[in-house]
């Protein structure tokens, strides 16, 4: 399959990237920049010049697939009704193109806030009033003649070259001199390698339905305080309760993702794509060491 991917020179997408030409799919990816086109043809992928702002290269590049992978998305917090609405314009562009066609596309979500008191399910509806509407946006094409799916990543996708919530927490307990949880730390965090986040990614393509929720979750619940408490070990600092007004004081939107309580479930996606997570859980990916190497 001939398929076009943005955010491919990405920590998630640079893994598809590799994951779909080993399994003999041709790939096109999305670049802002001579770099980008570097590490992309380095990788063995094709180059579609463009961004996500600019529309036309979006519509080229779904025009000339048999498929498309939507995983960019700017992540600036301090515009994010911005950054969700320039999402949301690409979904609807790259969904406009394939419209009665039957090609996939895959767009990403996450998995936080589906559910309370329960692990959340495919079968959970985000809710409404989350800014980003990368879901329901992408799915809306399944009426539409477009073989549309959704994959949930969970908030933690690892791995070496992250750059998402956990090194941000391995920073502040350098700057601050010791790893925050919230209460006794038994919220827990769903994680998934990125590895078998993009192999996920290559079943949603190959086998996905039209409508499909896919959960990326191979952990469905691993502890904060776990999680802080490794980040003190390897930092040498002491791992500490705090209030969530103090956490999410200090961290902003971080700290609110660090006080809840999300775990996932992702049996619906095992069984329905045959997907097996195979690689280390989070915190033996923390036991490596390779987060907390000198920047």
């Amino acid at each position: 399959m001939r398929v076009f991917i943005t955010g491919a020179t990405g920590f998630i997408g640079s893994a598809v990237v590799e994951e779909l030409i080993g399994a003999g799919h041709q790939v096109i990816g999305l670049a802002r920049s001579d770099a980008g086109a570097k590490q992309l043809t380095a990788a063995g992928a094709g180059v579609q010049r463009g961004s996500l702002e600019d529309l036309d290269s979006l519509k080229r590049g779904a025009a000339e697939s048999e498929g498309v992978i939507h995983l960019a998305f700017h992540h600036d917090f301090t515009d994010f009704a911005a950054s969700c609405a320039k999402d949301r314009a690409a979904i609807e562009t790259l969904g406009g193109v394939l419209a009665g066609s039957n090609r996939p596309l895959v767009v990403s979500s996450g998995v936080l806030g589906l559910a309370q008191g329960r692990p959340g399910t495919e079968e959970d509806v985000p809710a409404h009033a989350f800014p980003r509407k990368s879901e329901e946006t992408g799915l809306s094409f399944a009426s539409k003649g477009v073989r549309a799916s959704v994959i949930r990543l969970s908030p933690s996708v690892h791995g070496d070259g992250d750059h998402g919530f956990v090194p941000q927490l391995i920073n502040d307990a350098r700057a601050r001199g010791f790893a925050s949880y919230i209460g006794d730390g038994k919220n827990r965090w769903p994680a998934v390698h990125r590895l078998d986040a993009a192999r996920l990614y290559r079943l949603a393509l190959e086998k996905g339905t039209a409508g499909g929720r896919y959960h990326g979750v191979a952990e469905e619940g691993v502890p904060i305080r776990d999680i802080a408490e490794i980040i003190g070990k390897r930092l040498c600092v002491p791992a500490v309760s705090k209030s969530a007004e103090e956490v999410v004081g200090a961290l902003g939107l971080i700290g609110q993702v660090l006080a809840m309580d999300a775990p996932s479930s992702s049996k619906l996606t095992q069984e329905r794509l045959g997907w097996r997570p195979t690689q280390p859980g989070l915190i033996a990916d923390l036991e490596r060491g390779t987060y907390f190497d000198a920047k």
